[in-house]
């Protein structure tokens, strides 16, 4: 809407809107966070309690585990999916109206000079954007037969820097 329609932001944004979007993203997050409290908190640990890793990560954890954690698993990954992906959705519809937006509207600029700088403020965002999202991935969807040790911390403390 800010970049669209930026004179109508106000009105067609108001508080109610900023309201409804920010009680959808705490409660899909809360929800998020307390099924995985609650399943790391009731897993029985009988490989010591040290990670090798710079934070709590869920798979990591349910490798210290004694018990069979596969249909733990199986459910943390599937309420994870549904809610990621709605989110994914959202994100992603968002960003190709953003950047229809901004074609339409650099693609009118009449100098090169302009167009040039137009994309040159906008490349550095996407390129961050695009790291974020591949480190997530790789972080979360490796295979096991892929991940080793020093990949894994890699991986995590460039999604933690990022």
């Amino acid at each position: 809407v800010a970049i669209c329609k930026p004179l109508h932001y106000g009105t067609l944004l108001g508080s109610r809107a900023c309201v409804h979007m920010a009680a959808a993203a705490w409660g899909s997050a809360f929800l998020h966070a307390v099924l995985h409290t609650a399943n790391t908190f009731s897993l029985p640990l009988c490989r010591g309690n040290a990670l090798e890793q710079f934070f709590c990560e869920i798979p990591q954890i349910l490798k210290l585990s004694c018990s069979d954690s596969y249909l733990r698993e199986v459910g943390l990954i599937v309420v994870s999916v549904c809610l990621d992906f709605g989110c994914f959705v959202f994100i992603v519809v968002s960003y190709v109206q953003i950047l229809r937006a901004i074609l339409r509207a650099v693609l009118r600029i009449p100098s090169e000079q302009g167009r040039h700088k137009a994309f040159s403020t906008c490349l550095p965002h996407l390129a961050v954007v695009s790291l974020f999202v591949s480190t997530a991935m790789f972080a979360y969807l490796n295979p096991p037969s892929i991940s080793s040790p020093v990949l894994n911390l890699v991986v995590s403390f460039l999604y933690s820097v990022v």
